[in-house]
C-alpha cells in the first residue's frame, strides 16, 4: 500500500513534527541543565579543597575534617553528586560555604542588579549600533562611511575592559563627573558600565546593520522606488531599515544572551553588585554551591532568551 504523503508530496518527518513545539523547548532546557550541572559539578572539585579556604592553610587536621564532615564534602563523589542532582530537582541548591545563607538566595538577591545593567548595556548598544549602522551602510561608497566602518572594525577587535578602565580615568578619576564603583550613584552609575558594554557589542551590530542597509539599497525593489522618485532618504527610512533590522535580530537576541553570561568581568570593574561579581567572588573562596547556584539561574535565563529571540524571529518572518 502506497506511503501517505504531506500535502507538500513529501513524507512527513518523523522527529519533531508530532511533539508540540513547547514540550521540544522542555526537553531541550533538561538535557541543557544535567549536562551542565554534571560537567560544572565534577570539574569545580578539581579547583581545590573548601574546607582549606575556609579554615585557613594553617588550620590542624581535625579541624579541616570537621568542616568536611559538617558540609558532607568527606563522602565519594559520586554520593555527593547525586545528593546534589536530587536537592536540585526540588530548588535546593545548598547553602553557602562562606555565608551560610541559601545559594539560590543569594543569587536571586543579585539578579535585580545584573538583569538592570544587562537592560542599560543592550540599550546602550542599539542606540549607537542602530543609528551608526544606517548611516554607514547609506554611505558605504563615500569616504566617511568607509572611514566610519574602519573605525567600527577596530572597535570590534579592542577589549570591553581596556575601554571600561580608560572610561573610569577619564570620566571619574580626571573629570570626576561620572561615579564608577557599584549602584549607589543611582542612574548615573549605570552610564559608565553600559558604554563599557556597548563598546564591545556595538561594533559587531554595526557592521551587520552596515552591511544589511548596503544590500537593501543595491537591491531591485529599492531602485525601483528610487526610479518612481522616490529619494534617498525615503528608500532608506521605508523599506531598507525594516528589512536591514529583521536580519540584525537574531544578532542582537545572541548578543543579549552572551551578555547575560559574560558580565562577570564588567562587574568585577566597576564593583557592579549583580550576579556576576558574586560569581567571581565564589569562585575565589570555593564557594561550591553559589558557583553552582550562579551557573544555573543563568543557564536559565540564556535558554529563555534564546527561546524568546527564536519566537520573535518567527512571529517576525515566519520564512526563518
Amino acid at each position: 500500500m502506497a506511503s501517505r504523503l504531506h500535502p507538500s508530496g513529501r513524507a512527513p518527518a518523523l522527529l519533531g513534527r508530532g511533539l508540540p513545539a513547547f514540550a521540544r523547548q522542555v526537553g531541550a532546557l533538561v538535557v541543557l541543565l544535567v549536562v551542565t550541572v554534571t560537567l560544572l559539578f565534577f570539574t569545580l572539585r578539581l579547583t581545590g579543597d573548601p574546607a582549606v579556604v575556609i579554615a585557613g592553610e594553617f588550620a590542624t587536621p581535625e579541624a579541616l575534617a570537621d568542616i568536611r564532615q559538617r558540609y558532607q564534602l568527606d563522602q565519594p563523589l559520586i554520593v555527593q553528586y547525586l545528593t546534589f542532582l536530587e536537592q536540585s530537582v526540588r530548588l535546593n541548591l545548598g547553602s553557602s560555604l562562606a555565608t551560610g545563607q541559601s545559594a539560590l538566595g543569594m543569587v536571586l538577591a543579585r539578579l535585580p542588579a545584573t538583569l538592570t545593567l544587562t537592560v542599560a548595556g543592550s540599550a546602550a548598544n542599539l542606540a549607537i549600533a542602530v543609528p551608526a549602522g544606517l548611516w554607514i551602510g547609506s554611505r558605504a561608497a563615500k569616504v566617511d562611511g568607509r572611514l566610519a566602518a574602519l573605525v567600527a572594525f577596530v572597535f570590534q577587535g579592542l577589549p570591553g575592559y581596556v575601554v571600561a578602565l580608560v572610561l573610569i580615568e577619564v570620566a571619574t578619576v580626571r573629570l570626576g563627573l561620572l561615579p564608577s564603583i557599584g549602584g549607589d550613584g543611582g542612574l548615573l552609575s549605570l552610564i559608565l558600565p553600559s558604554l563599557a558594554i556597548a563598546s564591545f557589542l556595538a561594533p559587531k551590530l554595526t557592521r551587520i546593520i552596515a552591511a544589511r542597509v548596503r544590500e537593501e539599497l543595491e537591491s531591485d525593489y529599492a531602485t525601483l522606488a528610487r526610479a518612481h522618485g522616490a529619494g534617498r532618504i525615503a528608500v532608506l527610512i521605508r523599506h531598507a531599515w525594516p528589512n536591514a533590522l529583521l536580519g540584525a535580530t537574531a544578532l542582537f537576541g545572541v548578543q543579549l544572551a552572551g551578555l547575560i553570561n559574560g558580565i562577570v568581568i564588567t562587574e568585577s570593574i566597576f564593583a557592579w553588585p549583580g550576579v556576576g561579581k558574586l560569581l567571581l567572588d565564589s569562585i575565589i573562596v570555593l564557594d561550591f554551591p553559589v558557583v553552582q547556584a550562579v551557573v544555573i539561574v543563568t543557564t536559565l535565563l540564556v535558554f529563555l532568551v534564546n527561546s524568546m529571540t527564536d519566537y520573535g524571529l518567527d512571529r517576525i518572518d515566519p520564512r526563518t
